[in-house]
C-alpha cells in the first residue's frame, strides 16, 4: 500500500457510503480518530455480508482482527458523507489484508488510508481456519495488483 498521498477513487472497487454522525465529531470539530477505524470496519464486514454470505450472528467462521493501521490525510467532519472504498492486497489461506481509502463525498484524494487485517477462525476454538468459499470468490473479485 502507498503513503496515501496518490491514492485516488479509482484505485478501489467497492465503494459503501457512510454518513457520519453528530456523535462522531471530537471537541476539536471533526471526526475523531477511532472512528475511521469503525468506518473501515463497516465497509469491510458489509461487503463480507452481502457478496460473501458471512454470517456473523450463527455463523461457525468470523474474520478476527490482528492488526490495523490508518493515515491521516485530511479531516471528516459531520455533516461529511464517507464513501469508504474497499480493496484486497492480499490473500491468503485464511488470511487476507484489505486496504481501505475514505473520501469526502465529490473528492478525489482520501481523507485517510490505512489496511486492516483479519485472520478467519472456527468460532469456538478461535483457531485459523480456510477461508469458506463463497467469502474467497468475494474476496478475489477485490484483489488488486500492486
Amino acid at each position: 500500500m502507498s503513503d496515501g498521498k496518490s491514492e485516488k477513487r479509482e484505485n478501489y472497487p467497492h465503494f459503501l457510503a457512510i454518513p457520519t454522525r453528530w456523535m462522531d465529531n471530537d471537541v476539536y470539530g471533526h471526526v475523531n480518530n477511532v472512528i475511521y477505524l469503525s468506518y473501515f470496519d463497516t465497509v469491510i464486514n458489509d461487503y463480507l455480508m452481502a457478496q460473501g454470505g458471512l454470517d456473523f450472528r450463527g455463523g461457525d467462521v468470523v474474520g478476527i482482527a490482528v492488526e490495523t493501521m490508518c493515515r491521516f490525510h485530511k479531516s471528516l467532519a459531520f455533516p461529511d458523507l464517507v464513501d469508504a472504498g474497499l480493496r484486497v492486497g492480499k490473500l491468503g489461506n485464511s488470511s487476507v489484508r484489505y486496504e481501505i481509502g475514505l473520501f469526502r463525498a465529490g473528492d478525489a484524494e482520501p481523507a485517510a488510508t490505512g489496511y486492516f487485517v483479519h485472520v478467519f477462525t472456527r468460532r469456538p476454538e478461535q483457531k485459523p481456519v480456510p477461508l469458506p468459499g463463497p467469502i474467497r470468490s468475494a474476496l478475489e473479485r477485490l484483489t488488486v495488483k500492486q
